[in-house]
């Protein structure tokens, strides 16, 4: 028996392969089907099921597509209505893979279909539950994201049924089964994920505020509602391409995407189809040089989620600049989140598009040292903007900082003034460099990124009274 954790560290998302005597399963698969054909034949074992453990939010789900390519069975748990073939599986239902079983256990409450997958091994023995978003390392799947697509279904109603599914599904089984969950750290499925990714049960019982065995359900609803912030603005329409299907092959989405384009027609093609230029370099090389006009999200950091969360229309346009070499990477990762419609990418880079004569921008910025100079001179603190989510504003900032995080930017744009001059900061300078790309081509001219953002200005001298803590702002 096999057993291996796939992770993948921009999504926050654990994948499973698990293969027992030439035959393996898949559980919560991304969009590209290569690494689990390629893993499954390089162990010369065949792909017997791909395993749902509920309709994902915030990926999409490449079930369709590996299923059709090798054969497999989808396999949903209880109450799911997949618009594509499946099997739905019952509450105990036990599936054979080699020499060993995996049972299938429902448990509604991140999702009404959520199912918990429980692997015996040859011996009978009961070895790992891969949770999903039902149970993670420290925490449990936020009960809200089902209102999102359906409203009558409330966070309540949901967390109820979460607790009954904890207690009466998973916490009966032993303490050294070993958790799987769908999701780490970083991942908007939940509020207090562990950077661990798997553990076993028995310590999760002792550690997890969720599992606490004298915890009522009344208690355990208000915890688990309690402190939610807003999901990312793509998450329903994720879950409606996972439950709805009809997509198009990751293989046609990547030869689109990868369409090389010299510099004229990357410009024909931006004014004919009115796309979205996606700059998808490291944070510097758009500062030092990039097409006016442009968006920045860097893919070598947590590029699809924020792109899932910026991007506010998934069948935009997108044209895109990447490091040579990859422009596919840039195409999946997009596609991961629902944003099937890359057309193309600047081949031969900023380069190519000075040698045909069209022109380049520069974003300005700071160095930390500088900006506390400047601090101190002329209160140009009232016009800082913190970039960063409100939890770390609220734990330490700037005095006279504004939080302005950029999960809201489309909402709240309408606050900031385009006369004024801002000097903008987030915690390394990701997110600061992507909301002076969005502002700049939202018409914002005077905007000045602080380079190494609150982790670098931390580290300049600046006296601590200018950082304070939520209690002693005024």
């Amino acid at each position: 028996m096999k057993v291996e954790q796939i992770y993948t560290g921009c999504l926050a998302e654990a994948a499973y392969y698990i293969e027992s005597n030439g035959e393996a399963a898949i559980i919560d698969p991304l969009r590209e089907t290569k690494p689990y054909i390629d893993k499954a034949g390089r162990n010369a074992a065949k792909i017997k099921y791909i395993l749902e453990t509920h309709f994902h939010a915030d990926f999409v789900s490449g079930h369709i597509d590996l299923a059709r390519k090798t054969g497999a069975t989808i396999v949903f748990g209880p109450t799911a209505a997949p618009g594509y073939a499946a099997h739905v599986a019952k509450d105990d239902e036990e599936l054979k893979l080699g020499n060993v079983t995996i049972k299938v256990l429902h448990t509604p409450g991140h999702t009404m279909e959520s199912t918990t997958y429980l692997l015996k091994d040859e011996e009978g023995n009961d070895y790992c539950i891969f949770t999903g978003d039902t149970l993670f390392i420290g925490d449990v799947g936020r009960p809200d994201l089902v209102q999102k697509v359906k409203a009558d279904i409330t966070p309540q109603i949901l967390g109820g049924h979460l607790f009954d599914s904890l207690r009466n599904k998973i916490m009966p089984l032993g303490d050294d089964v070993i958790v799987y969950p769908g999701h780490g750290a970083g991942s908007a499925c939940g509020k207090n994920m562990s950077r661990e990714t798997s553990d076993t049960l028995g310590h999760q019982k002792a550690n997890n505020y969720a599992l606490r065995a004298n915890m009522t359900k009344e208690e355990f609803i208000k915890e688990v509602t309690d402190g939610l912030v807003e999901p990312p603005q793509y998450f329903p329409f994720n879950v409606l391409m996972n439950l709805k299907g009809g997509l198009d092959s990751i293989d046609n989405i990547i030869e689109k995407g990868t369409h090389a384009l010299n510099a004229k027609e990357f410009l024909t093609a931006w004014e004919s189809t009115e796309a979205l230029v996606l700059d998808t370099r490291s944070k510097d090389a758009f500062a030092a040089e990039h097409i006016p006009g442009s968006i920045f999200i860097g893919v070598d950091d947590t590029f699809a989620p924020w792109v899932g969360t910026l991007i506010t229309d998934l069948k935009t346009p997108i044209l895109f600049i990447a490091d040579e070499g990859k422009e596919e990477e840039v195409v999946i990762r997009l596609s991961r989140v629902g944003y099937d419609n890359a057309i193309g990418y600047l081949k031969g880079g900023i380069p190519a598009w000075k040698e045909a004569g069209f022109e380049t921008d520069r974003l300005h910025e700071i160095t930390p040292k500088d900006f506390d100079i400047l601090y101190e001179a002329d209160n140009t603190h009232t016009n800082l903007v913190d970039a960063r989510r409100k939890s770390e504003y609220d734990s330490e900032h700037l005095v006279g900082a504004i939080n302005f995080p950029l999960d809201f930017i489309n909402q709240n744009m309408s606050q900031l003034d385009k006369e004024k001059k801002y000097f903008i900061h987030c915690a390394g300078g990701y997110r600061s460099v992507i909301m002076c790309s969005i502002l700049k081509a939202r018409g914002f001219g005077h905007l000045v990124n602080i380079r190494g953002g609150f982790k670098a200005l931390s580290q300049t001298g600046l006296k601590k009274t200018r950082y304070v803590k939520p209690t002693t702002l005024l």
